[in-house]
């Protein structure tokens, strides 16, 4: 049984790249997470766009394992190296999108259906009121006032 907590950075990138160790790599990943988040977190000031980008950095890690030799013996610079291009990255994914947002043609203000049924509602509620009171007029009354006043007739 391996004592991964024993291997160097550089031995668990080795054994990752050449073996295929998943759990070399899930070692890594345990002793960097956190830095690779917290510095995606310090630079877009969103803790979901953070938990996004480390995912995408141990994503692109895994998949240049082969390919990446370390300078040293720590992977905490190249991760924070490929944090920083994947950052940029989603920044400028951002900012396109908002442009092409700004050049959409504004919708059309739509009237807010709550208010809308709110305002039926108590109308409704009123109009029982006054048909209530109306009941105390004789039924020529009451045709002269919804003719006269509720129709605009004379």
């Amino acid at each position: 049984m391996t004592d991964w907590a024993a291997l160097s950075d550089g031995q668990l990138w080795a054994r990752a790249a050449s073996q295929f160790e998943g759990e070399a790599f899930g070692q890594l990943f345990e002793r960097h997470a956190n830095a690779v988040y917290t510095y995606c977190f310090r630079r877009t000031g969103s803790w979901l766009a953070a938990e996004d980008l480390t995912s995408v950095v141990f994503l692109e890690a895994w998949r240049k394992r082969r390919d990446v030799r370390l300078a040293g013996e720590s992977v905490l610079p190249w991760l924070l190296a490929v944090a920083g291009n994947v950052t940029r990255n989603a920044e400028r994914s951002i900012r396109r999108h908002r442009r092409l947002l700004a050049r959409l043609p504004r919708p059309e203000t739509v009237p807010d259906v709550a208010d809308d049924a709110a305002k039926r509602v108590d109308a409704e509620h009123a109009m029982r009121l006054i048909l209530g009171e109306l009941r105390l007029l004789t039924e020529p009354e009451r045709e002269v006032l919804a003719l006269c006043d509720w129709a605009g007739r004379d």
